[in-house]
């Protein structure tokens, strides 16, 4: 059995956005060589996720204006975690619904989804840099 590790970097414009990262994933299980295994991918900040779901924009603003009345951003004085100075506890809980990580199957080299299965990064407290890291065993 093999175990490859990658990095994925990204960097939302705004607070919160969704990124679909499946190409990328895709390129690392080819690089890894894996041709039957699992992929595990894994946002490696606590407040973003990483989870396979539809790759339809509606559905995107769906999940952010779901998630925002679960965990309202404002004020921030409604959450003890923002009484240290930081303003994204509404971040942390976001993240804790949508999941940090998602392991998909690799079979034939290839992802192996369900017909419209992507994988997605989703950013909570953005505007900076963040980590992706995809760990990838098999053979």
């Amino acid at each position: 059995m093999r175990s490859f590790r990658s990095e994925i970097v990204v960097e939302v414009p705004g607070r919160r956005g969704y990124i679909n990262i499946t190409e990328q994933v895709q390129a690392a299980v080819t690089e890894s060589g894996v041709r039957e295994g699992l992929c595990l991918v894994n946002a490696m900040h606590i407040t973003a996720s990483v989870f396979v779901n539809d790759d339809e924009r509606g559905l995107h603003a769906d999940f952010d204006k779901w998630l925002e009345k679960l965990a309202p951003h404002a004020p921030i004085s409604q959450y003890r975690h923002n009484d240290t100075g930081e303003d994204n506890a509404d971040a942390h809980l976001k993240r804790q619904v949508m999941g940090r990580e998602t392991v998909v199957a690799v079979t034939g080299g290839r992802l192996d989804f369900g017909r419209w299965e992507q994988i997605f990064y989703g950013e909570f407290d953005g505007l900076r840099k963040k980590r992706i890291l995809i760990k990838i065993i098999g053979d």
